[in-house]
């Protein structure tokens, strides 16, 4: 590289770049001299955000940390000693804007939208963990967002990288299987409190000296303190986490709904354990129906989450089951099951990053010629590929980039919707809207605290 090369130009970069992350396996291969290096900024950097942020430090240089724990703070400024430290995103947004180029966003669902959309606004490029967003409508703004400022996006669903995930994808849409018109996903979460066990908030207590409780409350509705919600907890309740939809399926929905190129929904339903105002139900069994695209036909998909009765999983019918497992073979904690013309695609995998084929004898020597580069780096190679992307300035060089996973998150987020609903909903996609209950468009975008509002 030129030292007449500015940041400008070489962060826009040229597709010789997305072409050498595929060849050489990443960007850590990429010459770049020092000052033309990636500065990125973490925005929650403790539990899932810790391994994020350390990832993000090996693409590019991390020069600042944010997080509502100043003890968690301290601990990464340990590893990052040259990063400055902040509480407030915004106010680590605004005083140096021109001192960052991207951001991880990994705190609680609650907070994504408005710190990915604040970075985004500056032309920051994003990558947020999974579910992209709290609610459908952010979902959208993200999608929307990142095309209107041309910023490079990846979610943080790290199966994506995986090449068996790439391999089933491949397979599927060349069709194996014949046209597929069925699929299955189920999860083994929750795996934290909700119902039936927890219904109400849990007691007030003193806020810790190390949580700034304010800024953790975020977008969400004032509330006072309790030890049950951070740093893990809040998954189960509305106002912060999404539940084991919003938990899981960006992760083992994936694969399905990648392979058959699905979009928007035009119904989902659900049924669930009993509902309450503060946590998730303790089971549900939610159905989208998705039309035809192209030749490809109309799609039932069916997630399953939870236990009935404190026993009993939510799991796809036993005789479609049999049709891959051997006699006492125990079921995947979590997988999916794709039914097509020909045949069925079993994932016994979080991610769909393996997959068996079902007859097997029908099966055997199966090959598809790749379509998709390959990754193979998990996680780690999911920061890779996002830091192609922003080096060759083409976006779509991320898998998971917003356009995709955007429209993932909305479909999946629309499942929690259908929970609080209680019947079929009719929807209306590029309106993102209902058609059939207005007081159900309610729950597509919450009211934010004052204070909090998205950016606009």
């Amino acid at each position: 590289m030129s030292r007449k090369t500015n940041r400008r130009q070489f962060l826009g970069g040229t597709a010789a770049a997305g072409i050498g992350f595929w060849v050489a396996g990443g960007v850590s291969g990429a010459r770049a001299e020092k000052g033309d290096r990636l500065r990125i900024a973490g925005i929650g950097i403790g539990g899932k955000g810790s391994s994020d942020i350390d990832q993000a430090g090996e693409v590019g240089d991390v020069v600042a940390l944010c997080d509502i724990d100043t003890k968690r703070l301290d601990e990464k400024a340990a590893k990052f000693p040259k990063a400055k430290k902040f509480t407030d995103y915004r106010e680590m947004l605004g005083s140096m804007e021109n001192g960052i180029d991207a951001v991880t966003v990994s705190g609680p669902d609650h907070m994504h939208a408005h710190a990915s959309l604040s970075a985004i606004r500056l032309k920051k490029h994003v990558y947020c963990q999974k579910p992209m967003t709290h609610d459908v409508f952010e979902a959208r703004q993200m999608r929307e967002w990142a095309r209107k400022y041309g910023v490079c996006t990846q979610m943080g669903n790290q199966g994506t990288a995986e090449n068996g995930l790439r391999q089933a994808v491949e397979l599927i849409q060349a069709g194996v299987l014949g046209k597929v018109a069925e699929a299955h996903v189920w999860t083994n979460r929750p795996i934290w409190p909700q119902a039936p066990t927890l219904t109400k908030r849990p007691g007030t207590a003193p806020v810790p000296e190390n949580v700034k409780w304010d800024l953790w409350l975020n977008t969400a509705p004032e509330r006072p303190y309790a030890p049950g919600y951070h740093p893990f907890a809040w998954r189960g309740f509305w106002d912060f986490g999404t539940g084991a939809l919003g938990d899981m399926a960006c992760h083992t929905a994936n694969m399905a709904f990648m392979a058959l190129k699905l979009a928007h929904p035009t119904s989902v339903v659900a049924q669930s354990g009993e509902l309450n105002p503060e946590t998730y139900p303790a089971w549900a069994h939610v159905v989208y129906q998705f039309p035809a695209r192209g030749d490809l036909p109309p799609v039932t998909f069916n997630w399953y989450e939870g236990k009935k009765d404190g026993k009993t999983r939510v799991l796809p019918p036993e005789e479609l089951l049999a049709k891959v497992l051997k006699p006492g073979e125990k079921l995947a904690d979590s997988g999916s099951l794709l039914v097509g013309e020909k045949g069925l695609l079993y994932s016994p995998n979080d991610y769909g990053a393996s997959y068996k084929l079902f007859p097997e004898k029908e099966f055997q020597n199966v090959k598809v010629e790749p379509k998709l580069p390959r990754n193979g780096g998990g996680d780690g190679g999911m920061k890779r590929e996002w830091a192609a992307a922003i080096k060759a300035g083409k976006h779509e060089i991320a898998l998971s980039n917003f356009d995709y996973s955007g429209m993932l998150t909305e479909t999946v987020l629309l499942g929690n919707v259908a929970i609080r609903a209680g019947h079929k909903l009719e929807f209306d996609g590029p309106g993102l809207r209902f058609t059939n209950d207005e007081s159900a468009n309610r729950l597509l975008r919450r009211e934010y605290r004052k204070g909090w509002e998205l950016p606009s």
